[in-house]
C-alpha cells in the first residue's frame, strides 16, 4: 500500500550510505507481487519485504513485529509458489528491531491470495504461521542464494473481525511502526552481502571435563528421574542449563535449598571441603562432577599447604573454581588476581612458598602475574604440570591465530563464563574487534560493517550448535566461504563418576 511506503521513507531518512537499499512499491496481492519480483534486478543484492500484515497466532498484538524465519504460500492460492523461503538469519534482525524497543517475535510467515478471516485464518494458524500477507511468499520466490528478510508488524489480531471498524485504527497503528522497522533494515542492508569468510577456530566448545559434567547429570536423569538437583550451574552457559532444566534438574545456589534425602551434582568448577562436609552432615546422595583438572589443583593445594607453604592462587575473586580451591585450606592460601597484588602479597616465609592457576585464565595473563611472583620469591614452587587446562590454552592458541586475520571476532559464551571471557581479552590482544556472545541474537549488525572475515569461536562451556546457528546466520547474510584454522587435536576423554557409568 502507497502508506506502507510512505511509512519506510520516513524511516530510512538519508539515502542509504552502503547504496544497498532500494525501496520498491509492489502493490497488494500476488498479481503485483509476481509482476515486482520478475522486474528484480539481476545480481546477487539483498531483498527485504516488509508492511502490515494480519496475526494468527492469538498473543500477537497491534504493533508487535514478526520477523520471518521461513516464508510460505497457502497451499490453496492458486499459483502458490513451490516450496518455502528459509532465512536462518532472522534472529539477526530481530535483535536490532528489539534494541530500538520493539516487541519482536521471530516465526513462519504464510502469504494468501486474498485477505485472510474466519475459517482461513484458523487454518493458516493451525500450520504454525505467526503472520499473514498478501504478497511475500511470491516477492521472493526466485531469489535463490541473495541474502533475503521478510518483516511484517501486525495491525489486525487473530482475535476479532477483520471487518470491523476498528480495523482502520489498528493499520494506524502499524504504520507508525514502519520507520523503526526500515532504521532496522538499513542496518541488515548495509552487512548483507558485505561478509564473506567465516574463519572458524579449532578446537572450539565442549572440552571433555564440560562433557563429562554434561553427561553426568543426564545420566542421573535418565537412571534416577527428575529432580535432580545441581549446586551451581553445572557449566557457564545459559544454554546447557536451560536444558537441562527443562528435562528435571533443578539448579540451586547452596545446599540448604535442597530437600533432604535428594540427589545432588556438584558442578564442573569444584566444592570446598566444608560444602563436602555439609553434604555428608544432611546425608545427601552426591554425584561429583568435578573437572579432573580442577580436582588435580585441589590435590595440589592440600599438598603445598600441608607441607607448610603459603600457596598464591592466581584467579580471579568470586569465581567459583577459585572459592573451592581456597577452601582447602583457608588459612595457607591466597588469592592473587592481578599484577597489583602479586607486587604486594605477603607470605610467612619467603622461602616456602608456592603457587597454582585458576584452569580458565588466560595464559599471557596468568604468565604475566607469575614473572611477578618469581621475581620476588625465587623459592616459589609450582605444580609438576601446568595448570592451565589444555582446552584452555588450545582455545586461546587457536584464536590467536584467527584474530590476525578476521576484521572481527565473534566467541560464542556466556557472561558467566570465564573461560569464554578470556577469549575475547585474547583476541583483542591480538588486535582484533572482539564480542561475547550467547547466540545468534546477541550480535549487533554494526559489529559487521565493513567486516569481509568474521573469526568465530566458542568457549569450552557452549554448546556446539551454538556455533551451527551463528554460522548458518551470518550465512544467511551472504558469507559464502567458511574455513577453519586448526591450533590442536583433542582427543581427551574423561571417565564417568561409578554412580552414573554404564555397567
Amino acid at each position: 500500500m502507497r502508506p506502507e511506503v510512505s511509512a519506510l521513507r520516513r524511516g530510512l531518512g538519508e539515502p542509504d550510505p552502503h547504496g544497498r537499499l532500494t525501496l520498491c512499491r509492489t502493490g497488494i496481492g500476488p498479481r503485483r507481487a509476481r509482476s515486482a519480483a520478475a522486474h528484480r534486478p539481476a545480481g546477487d543484492a539483498p531483498v527485504a519485504v516488509a508492511g502490515i500484515g494480519g496475526a494468527l497466532a492469538p498473543d500477537l498484538a497491534t504493533g508487535d513485529v514478526v520477523v520471518a524465519s521461513v516464508v510460505r504460500a497457502d497451499p490453496l492460492a492458486p499459483d502458490a509458489p513451490a516450496g518455502e523461503v528459509r532465512m536462518p538469519g532472522a534472529d539477526l534482525l530481530a535483535a536490532a528491531l528489539r534494541r530500538r524497543g520493539l516487541r519482536v517475535h521471530v516465526g513462519p510467515v504464510v502469504s494468501s491470495d486474498r485477505l485472510v478471516d474466519g475459517a482461513d485464518r484458523d487454518r493458516l494458524a493451525a500450520s504454525g504461521a505467526l503472520v499473514a500477507d498478501l504478497e511475500s511468499a511470491w516477492l521472493l520466490a526466485g531469489c535463490g542464494d541473495r541474502p533475503t528478510a521478510c518483516v511484517r508488524v501486525v495491525a489486525d489480531t487473530a482475535g476479532g473481525s477483520l471487518y470491523h471498524p476498528a480495523t482502520l485504527r489498528r493499520v494506524r497503528a502499524a504504520l507508525r511502526v514502519l520507520p523503526v522497522v526500515a532504521a532496522a533494515l538499513t542496518e541488515w542492508a548495509a552487512v548483507a552481502g558485505s561478509v564473506h569468510h567465516l574463519l572458524l577456530a579449532a578446537p572450539r566448545s565442549f572440552c571433555a571435563g564440560v562433557e563429562r559434567a554434561i553427561a553426568v547429570v543426564e545420566q542421573a536423569l535418565e537412571r534416577h528421574g527428575p529432580p535432580v538437583y545441581v549446586r551451581k550451574e553445572i557449566v557457564h552457559n545459559a544454554r546447557v542449563v536451560a536444558d537441562l532444566r527443562a528435562r528435571g534438574a533443578v539448579f540451586v545456589n547452596e545446599l540448604d535449598e535442597v530437600p533432604d534425602g535428594a540427589l545432588t551434582v556438584f558442578s564442573a568448577h569444584g566444592v570446598s571441603p566444608a560444602v563436602r562436609q555439609e553434604a555428608t552432615d544432611r546425608r545427601l546422595p552426591v554425584i561429583d562432577a568435578t573437572c579432573p583438572l580442577v580436582t588435580k589443583v585441589h590435590a595440589e593445594a592440600r599438598r603445598f599447604a600441608g607441607r607448610g607453604d603459603t600457596v598464591l592462587l592466581i584467579g580471579h575473586p568470586g569465581h567459583e573454581e577459585t572459592d573451592g580451591t581456597l577452601g582447602e585450606a583457608p588459612d595457607r592460601i591466597r588469592l592473587v588476581p592481578d599484577p597489583a597484588a602479586a607486587e604486594t602479597v605477603q607470605v610467612d616465609d619467603p622461602e616456602r612458598v608456592s603457587y597454582l592457576v585458576q584452569t580458565t585464565l588466560a595464559m599471557d595473563e596468568a604468565a604475566g602475574i607469575l614473572d611477578t611472583l618469581r621475581r620476588r620469591f625465587p623459592a616459589l614452587a609450582g605444580p609438576g604440570s601446568d595448570d592451565i587446562c589444555y582446552a584452555t590454552t588450545n582455545r586461546q592458541r587457536a584464536i590467536t591465530a584467527v584474530a590476525a586475520r578476521a576484521d572481527v571476532v565473534l566467541v560464542i559464551g556466556s557472561t558467566n563464563s570465564s573461560n569464554s571471557r578470556r577469549l575475547v581479552e585474547v583476541a583483542e590482544r591480538a588486535g582484533a574487534r572482539a564480542h561475547l556472545i550467547d547466540g545468534v541474537g546477541d550480535i549487533d549488525l554494526r559489529w559487521l560493517v565493513g567486516a569481509a572475515t568474521v573469526g568465530i569461536t566458542a568457549g569450552a562451556s557452549a554448546p556446539p550448535g551454538l556455533v551451527d546457528e551463528v554460522v548458518a546466520a551470518l550465512g544467511a547474510l551472504g558469507a559464502r566461504e567458511v574455513s577453519e584454522h586448526t591450533a590442536a587435536v583433542e582427543d581427551v576423554v574423561f571417565t564417568l563418576p561409578k554412580e552414573v557409568r554404564q555397567p
